[in-house]
């Protein structure tokens, strides 16, 4: 009767009730954030990467791209290059989930009376604290730089909301590459090879129309370039609503198709 019972007690545990879904998935977000306190190396990619791309940029491109003005190319820059940061940034959840199956973490959590799904969920559940750190190391050091917002800051700090949940729904991308490649390495090399032409293939750097006829094809229907243009309207002023929109779409286009073929992936590697 106790195993009768035990066994019970598992199959009502990974019922996929939402709340006891996000129950679950808070608890691994809190250990995964645990273990980022005890590691802080991993957040090189959020705290010093943002300083060496928004000053490289800045004072290589800016005096060609701006006609001289390195102030007026980083009041272009640094909205457009958030989206580029938090883009690369996305590697790091598909590594760790991958070195966690390499450890075997994940046999344990099969065996945990847990949904099946709240170990992914959770991982990018806590990359919320990355991406908002990554904000404000970029946002602070860009003004540090002479950067201004021409918006108020609800303005401003609806922008950063969006860029992080952008890239909470970009990584999932990350989440299945981590679920299907061999290795850890082999999943930063593929998620970076991956957001290499989204991310330079846009208005990150550069405006569109300075770019090839037949890279503007690319860039127009880019999610990297609405993303861009987005932050840019919120904080800088201009039209916004057709970037926000596209932005919108593109978030829920990722979410629909990336989180059913990471949630397949998981399935099969665990």
């Amino acid at each position: 009767m106790t195993a009768i019972a035990a066994e019970a007690t598992t199959a009502a545990a990974r019922t996929k009730t939402p709340l006891r879904v996000l129950r679950h998935s808070l608890v691994l977000a809190k250990r995964n954030l645990i273990g980022v306190m005890r590691n802080p190396e991993a957040l090189l990619d959020v705290t010093l990467q943002p300083i060496i791309f928004i000053g490289l940029f800045t004072f290589i491109f800016g005096g060609a791209v701006a006609h001289g003005s390195q102030q007026d190319y980083l009041q272009f820059l640094l909205p457009g290059i958030l989206a580029q940061l938090v883009a690369f940034g996305g590697a790091a959840i598909g590594v760790n989930l991958n070195t966690d199956i390499q450890k075997g973490v994940f046999d344990r959590f099969r065996s945990l009376p847990i949904a099946r799904s709240a170990p992914l969920i959770g991982a990018v559940l806590a990359d919320i604290v990355r991406y908002t750190l990554l904000c404000v190391v970029a946002l602070g050091f860009g003004y540090a730089l002479g950067f201004r917002a021409h918006t108020s800051a609800p303005e401003v700090l609806a922008a950063c909301a969006i860029v992080i949940a952008f890239a909470l729904c970009l990584s999932w991308i990350s989440v299945f590459i981590g679920m299907l490649a061999r290795t850890p390495g082999s999943v930063q090399g593929l998620v970076i090879l991956l957001m290499f032409p989204l991310t330079f293939g846009s208005s990150t750097l550069v405006p569109v129309d300075t770019l090839p006829g037949w890279l503007q094809a690319f860039t127009n229907v880019n999610p990297i370039t609405n993303l861009a243009g987005t932050m840019r309207g919120l904080m800088l002023g201009g039209p916004v609503q057709s970037d926000l929109l596209w932005t919108f779409a593109w978030m829920g286009i990722l979410l629909v198709v990336f989180v059913p073929l990471a949630l397949w992936a998981y399935g099969r590697r665990t």
